[in-house]
């Protein structure tokens, strides 16, 4: 198994460009969900895993723009599986730039098992569990990526320096 892994490439298209010609905002977001999407029907989270009344949904991101992106641009994302438990995954996904290999973007997700039909939070079934604990344990080598757990904020300053 690959580790991280290398599920989804795309190439950065002009609808998702700014008035400044690079990725917006919200297209970064784009891109890392669909590189989760790629990720969880590989896991088997599908069409008929939801007709069945369960889903992941999304907690926390925290986004971490590193380089500029531009039309026309291709990118390969990277998923890498950092904690796991009976109802919470902990993910972190990395945007590079494919030819150069920069890394342009980092997501770090927490996401949430959910009985859709409850409505809350609930356990992993034993064959997604299974299969998610798989895919931890092969990237447990791993180093934790930069940026994992940062806090955002502004430093305090006294006054008068």
């Amino acid at each position: 198994m690959d580790a991280p892994l290398c599920l989804h490439t795309t190439t950065v298209r002009p609808s998702w460009t700014d008035y400044n010609d690079h990725l917006s905002e919200y297209a970064y977001l784009l891109v890392f969900g669909d590189s989760s999407d790629v990720f969880f029907r590989r896991m088997g989270v599908e069409e008929r895993y939801r007709a069945q009344g369960h889903s992941l949904y999304t907690a926390e991101t925290h986004l971490h723009h590193r380089r500029e992106a531009y039309s026309g641009d291709p990118l390969l994302l990277t998923i890498q599986v950092l904690g796991l438990d009976d109802k919470r995954l902990h993910l972190f996904h990395t945007m590079h730039h494919s030819r150069s290999g920069d890394i342009l973007a980092t997501a770090e997700q927490l996401l949430l098992h959910v009985d859709t039909r409850a409505r809350r939070v609930a356990p992993f079934p034993a064959p997604l569990l299974t299969r998610l604990t798989a895919v931890r344990d092969a990237h447990a080598h791993l180093d934790v990526p930069d940026g994992v757990g940062h806090v955002m904020a502004i430093p305090s300053h006294d006054a008068t320096g």
